[in-house]
């Protein structure tokens, strides 16, 4: 099933339906990212064709395969902005709550330019390993097998071991499926953990809120993803990403906070 038709909805306005599909999980849990890219949807059909530029998740509880509603409220509608929120449910059981913030597309822009980064210096994708999900054992998890992730052959002889807290690789949809801000919402939670490629505990680690803010929402090719943690204390770590297209333009940055896995 394509992405497209995996984050499909229905309905509206104010009330939508979608569905959790099977194989969307990790850890038996369906991924948060693919959960946020279902509520952008829906916040977007509500603009009349504006575009994402930033979303903020919470997330409440665990979600499993099955349908569920996505509830839209407008918060503000301006010349230039709006801004959403949508709450994912199933049966009275609150999700995930999601505000987005959304732009006229044929709104003025200042032009000035600061880069203080770059992209990660990353093999070509043909010398990166293709992540496919294992039959016997939990990792990779089943959700990769809806994406294509590419690793460097180098990151994937210290996972569970290394010294350093990062996670990066090429990413892109299967079947050649053009890329969108919600298949950009679900890029930065693609990923393994930065921490799984550090000496720390590799396991389950839940998310507890997500934001992610979009330079670019229609780029091209592969993206370059990576994902760094600097902080790991008190049970909960963040872990901050950068994702950039071919040509080396940056096009989503996003901080997630996370609960240590045991």
């Amino acid at each position: 099933m394509s992405f497209s038709s995996a984050t499909a909805i229905s309905g509206g306005p104010g009330t939508w339906t979608a569905s959790l599909e099977d194989g969307w999980d990790i850890f038996g849990v369906t991924n948060g990212g693919y959960q946020m890219s279902i509520a952008t949807r829906a916040m977007e059909a509500e603009t009349g064709g504006r575009e994402l530029i930033s979303v903020t998740a919470s997330f409440m509880n665990p979600a499993t395969p099955g349908p569920v509603e996505v509830a839209v409220e407008a918060l503000k509608r301006g010349r230039s902005l709006s801004t959403l929120r949508a709450t994912l449910s199933r049966e009275d059981r609150d999700l995930v709550y999601v505000t987005g913030v959304y732009a006229d597309p044929g709104r003025p822009i200042n032009d000035a330019t600061l880069t203080r980064g770059a992209p990660p210096a990353l093999p070509a994708p043909e010398d990166c390993i293709i992540t496919e999900p294992a039959n016997d054992a939990p990792i990779p998890p089943p959700f990769t097998g809806k994406v294509e992730l590419r690793v460097p052959p180098e990151d994937v002889s210290v996972f569970g071991t290394g010294a350093e807290a990062r996670s990066r690789g090429w990413f892109r949809l299967r079947d050649g499926e053009g890329l969108n801000a919600h298949a950009i919402v679900l890029a930065t939670d693609s990923f393994p953990p930065a921490i799984f490629f550090s000496s720390l505990a590799v396991g389950w680690t839940p998310t507890v809120d997500m934001t992610i803010q979009i330079r670019n929402p229609a780029p091209t090719g592969w993206l370059a993803c990576q994902y760094t943690t600097r902080y790991v204390s008190g049970g909960m770590l963040e872990e901050d990403g950068e994702i950039w297209d071919e040509a080396g333009n940056l096009v989503a940055i996003s901080r997630q906070l996370a609960l240590v896995p045991r």
